[in-house]
């Protein structure tokens, strides 16, 4: 069972950034989707087993950066110039122990077996 622990949403006025982070309790591929109220759950970023190749959604392409300290299996979406389109409960996503590619990332939901709780973000405007 993979566990993922997540942490620092919260309020942010527009243009503000926050930093989330994911402890995960193993090393797998990556990554952040984000549900805002009344919609679907969305893909934001993901990144791979090494930390060398990441991949973002458009919306979000110069503004969120991921990364992973792989000493510590914790991966983290840095975010800058945020918006209130932003809002939104943030979820990161572990691909576990189903079979994967080391230098793959990984874009759809169905392709991750393990989520954390999720953490909400609220941009004022």
């Amino acid at each position: 069972q993979v566990q993922l622990v997540e942490s620092g949403g919260g309020l942010v006025q527009a243009g503000g950034s926050l930093r989330l982070s994911c402890a995960a309790s193993g090393r797998y591929p990556m990554g952040w989707f984000r549900q805002a109220p009344g919609k679907e759950r969305d893909f934001v970023t993901a990144i791979n087993w090494y930390g060398r190749t990441t991949y973002y959604r458009d919306s979000v392409k110069g503004r969120f950066t991921i990364s992973r300290d792989n000493a510590k299996n914790t991966v983290f979406l840095q975010m800058n110039s945020l918006k209130p389109e932003d809002t939104a409960v943030y979820f990161c996503a572990a691909r576990g122990d189903a079979a994967y590619t080391f230098s793959r990332v990984y874009t759809e939901e169905y392709e991750y077996s393990y989520w954390g709780q999720g953490t909400q973000v609220t941009v004022s405007s």
